[in-house]
């Protein structure tokens, strides 16, 4: 009976096999697919032309800006990879970098879970300020900002840099990290409760774990945030010594105004680390806000 049964459950399964090759595949609307590639043109052909320009020489680029290089020349890179400067500017940036993201991660955390797992007086006045961090941007606060920094005597130091990035920094943090660890069921944590954890210990043993696609995802955009920041170093850092990367193409690019090729070759170097790095957890990052979104 039960080969007698297989037989027609195999003759079906060769029946559909054909039927669902052929069936045609829906490719959507062919004009999104145009405009999404018209996007990502726009967005990669910039940064493609600064990579190549930089394995070309200043006669090829005037000859053919558009140009392929022909023949490659490496020597631009390998000049900038041998300079002291590029490496001085690379430790300073992530000296900043880290700073930063340690202290948006840390401070961001903490105060998300007192907004997300406690009651207390104007818990929504706030949010509400954090949430409002959000429309005040670093430029319109760069001039008093500045005087407070100098007050502090932190002026030409990299912690002038770090400590503000820190600060605006926290309110996008707190928006994305409220709703994971308000998402926590709060029987985990009576259960823990029970089990003898503290609210330290739960915290840690816990909280951390489950909220990690979200502090992962602010880690990453506090990290390229603070790599690729411009306006706050130009104003706070006056010594080359302590100038981060963004200020060191800035520099370069005046140094040598009429190599155009080392120029680019320098910048391509200086936006790699924060490419490579957006590349390998962007989906860490989409992942994260979806989970926000849908907390």
């Amino acid at each position: 009976m039960s080969a007698t049964a297989a037989a027609p459950a195999r003759a079906s399964k060769r029946a559909s096999g054909p039927v669902d090759r052929d069936t045609p595949r829906k490719w959507g609307n062919p004009g999104t697919y145009f405009i999404a590639l018209l996007l990502i043109a726009v967005c990669i052909a910039p940064v493609l032309y600064i990579v190549l320009g930089g394995f070309r020489t200043n006669s090829q680029i005037t000859t053919s800006p558009a140009g392929l290089p022909h023949p490659w020349v490496f020597s631009n890179y390998v000049n900038v990879l041998t300079s002291t400067t590029f490496w001085g500017e690379f430790g300073n940036s992530m000296i900043v970098a880290v700073v930063t993201t340690a202290g948006v991660v840390v401070l961001g955390v903490m105060v998300s879970f007192v907004l997300a797992r406690y009651e207390f007086k104007f818990k929504g006045a706030m949010y509400s300020l954090f949430a409002a961090g959000l429309m005040f941007p670093l430029v319109i606060a760069i001039t008093p900002l500045y005087i407070i920094i100098k007050d502090l005597g932190l002026v030409d130091n990299l912690m002038g840099v770090a400590i503000p990035q820190i600060a605006f920094g926290l309110p996008t943090t707190v928006i994305i990290l409220v709703p994971f660890l308000r998402a926590i069921p709060k029987e985990i944590e009576e259960a823990a409760s029970i089990d003898g954890a503290s609210r330290l210990g739960f915290f840690f043993r816990m909280v951390i774990p489950l909220s990690l696609p979200g502090v992962v995802t602010v880690a990453i955009l506090a990290f390229i945030g603070a790599w690729n920041n411009y306006v706050l170093p130009l104003y706070i850092l006056n010594s080359q010594s302590n100038f981060t990367l963004p200020l060191g193409v800035q520099a370069f690019s005046s140094q040598y105004s009429q190599d155009t090729a080392k120029v680019l070759a320098f910048t391509s170097l200086s936006m790699l680390p924060a490419l490579i790095f957006f590349s390998i957890f962007q989906r860490r990052i989409v992942g994260g806000l979806t989970g926000a979104v849908k907390g």
